[in-house]
């Protein structure tokens, strides 16, 4: 997409917008479930493009392998699958996930002008209870994208299905975005998959605590062709799934028009990393741009 790209939303498009009172308890509460923006044949055709991508189907293929890289592959077995860069590397599901009006509730919540894809991981939780690699433990994703400079990310999450608690929905702190954070030292840069599941559970216990609240836990119940939006700073997670069916869904996280890449030096002497570094064209003074259409489309410009 240029950058002179105009966007606009019909009529019937525009009902589905956040409120201002939506708006109020997404600031507040630190998530949003949205009205339905997806028909139920545009979830149906996700459904089949994912199957088509885990089959080994790709519009393109990514030039070379980010070192963190989340890239499932059928040797690796019936584990909880993700994998990143699918709005790059398929157009069928780019077609669907970077639909003006995802970018458009992106930015009423944020309050931004412009919307940015930052990420987009195809997720697969196999219908298996005791499968460990099911379970998220909590995190907030403000933690691994510190070479960002924004405040104001956000994360949908678009199940391809009705999705309530039994299949392992996100599930969010409740006001957790508001919290003020201790205990951030370096190990917070790195992904919850890289991290220990009782480290994260105790940081949150911990965060709760110095805040004076009790941790509340909303599991999203999500109608088919709804979504839920999240603050980049609100802790979440998910849960096993009990059910007889796979919960498949993407993680779409978006940036607004004012993020770009930043130093942040870790104790070892370092800078946090983002798998961005490895790809994006570099600005004129020689930084990652997280503004790179390819890889970083613009969704929503007002």
């Amino acid at each position: 997409m240029t950058t002179t790209e105009q966007f606009s939303l019909s009529e019937q498009d525009k009902a589905l917008l956040p409120t201002d009172e939506d708006v109020r308890f997404y600031a507040e509460h630190g998530w949003y479930l949205t009205k339905k923006l997806f028909t139920d044949a545009e979830v149906d055709e996700l459904v089949a493009a994912s199957e088509r991508y885990y089959a080994g189907e790709r519009s393109r293929r990514l030039p070379v392998r980010p070192p963190r890289l989340a890239y499932w592959a059928p040797a690796d077995g019936d584990v909880q699958r993700h994998n990143d860069y699918v709005h790059y590397e398929s157009d069928a599901l780019a077609k669907l996930l970077l639909k003006p009006i995802i970018g458009a509730v992106a930015a009423r919540l944020a309050g931004a002008a412009e919307i940015r894809v930052f990420q987009s991981t195809l997720i697969f939780k196999p219908p298996i209870s005791g499968e460990p690699s099911n379970v998220v433990p909590w995190h907030f994703d403000k933690h691994y994208w510190s070479s960002s400079s924004s405040e104001n990310m956000l994360t949908a999450f678009i199940p391809f299905h009705d999705c309530a608690e039994e299949m392992g929905t996100i599930t969010h702190v409740d006001g957790s975005n508001r919290w003020a954070e201790i205990g951030n030292e370096d190990s917070t840069t790195r992904h919850f998959a890289e991290r220990d599941k009782s480290q994260l559970e105790q940081m949150l216990s911990t965060n709760a605590a110095h805040n004076g609240v009790e941790v509340t836990k909303v599991p999203m119940v999500i109608p088919k062709g709804h979504m839920s939006f999240h603050h980049c700073r609100t802790y979440h997670g998910s849960g096993a799934n009990v059910s007889s069916r796979p919960r498949r869904a993407v993680s779409l996280h978006l940036q607004d028009g004012a993020n770009e890449f930043r130093e942040f030096p870790l104790s070892d002497g370092s800078r946090a990393f983002y798998n961005h570094d490895s790809l994006v064209r570099k600005t004129p003074d020689g930084r990652p741009d997280y503004a790179d259409p390819d890889y970083c489309p613009v969704l929503w410009r007002d």
